[in-house]
């Protein structure tokens, strides 16, 4: 018995969710509390019945802050107001107004039916945007100040609309052309979930102090920073997604009729207006703003360029995603192994020299899906392959999922191998990077003495490589001498090899980002014609792409004369300057003397252009 007391005591309490409404209901005073009850139960009640008799027409019902009181008369305390919002775009059989009036009616007998004093008011949905069309804005702040009690997305879309335009007038009015709200609500399809569009136009006319540009980013950047403010003094989740236009450029659309404007104007409803929206539309309701015929055909051949597009990117995705989210991991097990990366088309041979003749560690399918991969990629890159298919995609897709979770095991595999001897390991590749990392830096021949002095001096303090690196190269070298003496651990094998990745993984990205700006030293790019060509100068070397945009490249070389020209030109291919690149090691820096420029004249023509800043 004792025991199963002390099992209910140790039992974890469930958390309680408190309720903030709740929570603020038990402050007030037990009398206002009941008084709240019954009124939510009498308007609940009011509720229920009206969207029993009207469901599909009532967009919203909100109860309204007590009307002022007349002068004379006191403050009802007892009255309790309502605005009840009707969709009436359906309404055929009868006039808005006759609608409205049999509407009103109904709502107030069934009011009267429930309690005396409930005041509903009802409005429509074509008589409140009507009276926006007029500049008639009186029940905007009204629906703004009232507490939604039944909204299908229409009361809370009016409400943060009101709030965020009177933050934008507040601060920006004399720029402010329009705000109008538009999209999905204005258009018949508002849901309670529906993402709130409003566009403003910003009078850029009397600019002098900025480039309307800067006007429209600096104003924009504001306005919607005061649209996540309204979110979060109504409370409303809902989207609220803000367009800003300005008047020059807004006007030049409006006389192409550029169809996004088009439909702006055609659905719009202006919650502020400085007498411009409403002409604009009146012109387009009368048919005196037509689309340009340049209008008609960028949006006719936007079809096709949406196309061209989607079959570049799964091209892109067969020729790079795909490709690389393979190869790198197929990389980075060799590397684990302790060898240096290969280039990609060396890979496979030596995943399966390495994993599956030598060490069998790795089936030999694996290799055939990495083969078949790398395959893809060069038939798109030369053209033999025009696309892909849907098939091929997800083929490739889940391929590559089932091999980067096999090569997750033998990453595993490797460690398994090499636990006995990690520490060596790790200290002789990290050794083995940072010489190379130097070597890069021109720092030849460094001895295992001097690899944390020079390391500190050249990268480190020259502000290359964070200082935290040589914490881990200081403590890799001495966990080496602690192994070597058998006091090193197990935790401690673990922990040197966790920073010990850290250490390699920063050194691999910054060889490869040197390695990138190397190679730019290295760059000449030209434009002859309507083509892009370009040459790589290497010490005694250079390669000549004549049409970067051509599919199957066609690529030159020639040897670099003393002079500094460009000797007898040979062909060359994509796999050999590919391979060059691997081995090379490019000049820290490259001159262009005069003869080359002649040269570039001969190989690309007269027309020939240098490219700065490319």
């Amino acid at each position: 018995m004792a025991k199963k007391q002390q099992e209910k005591k140790e039992q974890p309490k469930t958390e309680q969710v408190i309720d903030p409404l709740q929570e603020q209901m038990d402050k007030l005073p037990k009398d206002v509390q009941e008084k709240i009850k019954a009124l939510k139960k009498k308007l609940d009640e009011y509720k229920d019945e009206i969207l029993k008799k009207f469901d599909k027409y009532i967009m919203g019902i909100s109860l309204l802050p007590p009307p002022q009181p007349k002068e004379g008369e006191q403050l009802d305390k007892e009255r309790v107001d309502l605005l009840i919002l009707v969709d009436d775009r359906d309404s055929q059989k009868m006039s808005k107004f006759e609608l409205k009036d049999k509407l009103s009616a109904i709502m107030e007998n069934i009011a009267k039916e429930k309690d005396k004093n409930l005041f509903p008011q009802t409005v429509i949905l074509s008589e409140l945007w009507q009276n926006c069309y007029d500049c008639k804005y009186d029940l905007l702040p009204l629906i703004a100040m009232g507490a939604p009690i039944f909204d299908r997305g229409m009361l809370q879309a009016i409400k943060i609309a009101e709030i965020h335009k009177n933050m934008v007038l507040k601060k920006f009015e004399k720029y402010i052309v329009s705000y109008v709200l538009a999209g999905s609500l204005t258009q018949g399809r508002a849901t309670p979930t529906s993402d709130i569009d409003v566009w403003i136009v910003i009078d850029d006319t009397d600019v002098k102090k900025m480039t309307r540009a800067e006007l429209k980013d600096k104003l924009r950047a504001i306005i919607i920073g005061m649209g996540l403010d309204a979110g979060d003094m109504t409370g409303i989740k809902n989207k609220l997604n803000i367009q800003v236009y300005i008047l020059t450029d807004f006007w030049d659309s409006l006389r192409e009729a550029n169809p996004i404007i088009y439909t702006l104007l055609r659905d719009g409803v202006p919650f502020y207006d400085r007498g411009i929206f409403m002409p604009w539309k009146q012109l387009l309701r009368m048919g005196k703003i037509k689309p340009s015929p340049e209008a008609i055909d960028m949006f006719m051949h936007s079809g096709e360029q949406m196309i061209q597009r989607v079959r570049a990117r799964i091209r892109e995705i067969g020729m790079e995603d795909t490709y690389y989210a393979i190869l790198t991991p197929s990389q980075a097990a060799i590397m684990m192994h302790g060898v240096a990366p290969p280039t990609p088309r060396e890979t496979p041979e030596i995943m399966e020299e390495m994993f599956v003749k030598k060490l069998k560690l790795l089936e030999p399918k694996w290799i055939d899906i990495l083969r078949k991969n790398i395959q893809i990629r060069k038939d798109l890159e030369h053209g033999t392959k025009k696309e892909l298919s849907g098939k091929e995609v997800d083929d490739l897709l889940q391929n590559a999922e089932d091999y980067l979770q096999r090569i997750k095991k033998l990453f595993g595999q490797i460690e398994a191998i090499k636990e006995e001897n990690t520490v060596l390991h790790v200290y002789e590749t990290i050794v083995t990077m940072i010489r190379d990392c130097l070597r890069i830096e021109g720092v030849e021949r460094v001895s295992d003495v001097e690899i944390v002095k020079l390391f500190e001096k050249e990268l480190v303090h020259t502000g290359k490589i964070p200082e935290k690196f040589l914490r881990i190269l200081n403590e890799v070298v001495k966990a080496k001498k602690d192994y070597e003496n058998g006091k090193l651990s197990k935790s401690e094998i673990e922990k040197v090899k966790k920073e010990a990745n850290e250490l390699i993984k920063f050194i691999v990205e910054y060889m490869q980002r040197k390695r990138g700006k190397e190679l730019e030293r290295a760059r000449i790019r030209v434009k002859h014609g309507n083509r892009y060509g370009e040459v790589l100068l290497f010490d005694n070397i250079a390669f000549i792409i004549h049409d970067k945009d051509q599919e199957e490249k066609e690529i030159s070389k020639a040897e670099i004369e003393k002079d500094g020209g460009i000797g007898k030109i040979q062909k060359s291919s994509l796999e050999e300057l590919e391979k060059y690149l691997a081995t090379v090691e490019i000049p820290p820096k490259v001159f262009i003397k005069q003869p080359i420029f002649e040269d570039l004249k001969s190989i690309f023509g007269k027309d020939v252009e240098i490219l700065l800043n490319y």
